[in-house]
């Protein structure tokens, strides 16, 4: 048995890589992926890899008792791009998403904030994008920044907890790390 990876010393099969690869190219948008052993297909076997850690790390940890639903985590795509297609991914399961709710529990903006906030942007959550006063936009806009904060919050909690529990394979570094030979983010 290959291992990919370990979490908290547990390993990671390559089969388990295998088996979500052959899911997604079964799937509806399956031609899409890139063929497999290409310089792009060993990038989404990293991805993968990246995804069945953070999902055995999240498994792994308490959640709250009531889940929140995905569009009360994830509203549209800006926030999953936000949080990072990895931690996108995840929340679409339900413990994840109860995982969310209690790290990210204590989560706050400050009154501050919304002040500066709409000092930027007075017409955000008016009609037809019109400025409205701060008193009236206080909800919305308080809501919109606590979102982001908890994704922001949730992303960087599963950032660290990759990093202290998880130990990679060779071959199967972040897809972005410029150590590994098919990385082809460059500045």
């Amino acid at each position: 048995m290959t291992t990919v990876a370990w979490v908290a010393g547990d390993p990671i099969a390559e089969t388990e890589v295998d088996e979500r690869e052959r899911r997604l190219r079964a799937g509806q948008f399956g031609s899409a992926l890139p063929r497999p052993g290409t310089s792009e297909g060993r990038q989404l076997r990293r991805w993968l890899t990246q995804l069945l850690v953070a999902e055995r790390v999240v498994a792994g940890q308490p959640g709250a008792v009531d889940p929140p639903a995905v569009y009360e985590v994830l509203p549209d795509a800006a926030a999953r791009l936000e949080i990072g297609s990895v931690a996108a991914a995840v929340l679409d399961d339900p413990h994840a998403r109860a995982v969310f709710a209690r790290v990210t529990a204590a989560v706050d903006v400050t009154e501050a904030d919304v002040a500066a906030y709409h000092a930027r942007n007075p017409g955000r959550f008016g009609p037809r994008r019109t400025a409205i006063p701060l008193a009236q936009a206080r909800p919305a806009i308080s809501e919109h920044l606590r979102a982001a904060a908890r994704r922001r919050a949730f992303r960087c909690w599963l950032d660290g907890q990759v990093a202290d529990l998880v130990r990679l394979a060779p071959g199967y570094e972040h897809p972005g790390d410029p150590r590994q030979p098919d990385n082809t983010h460059r500045h």
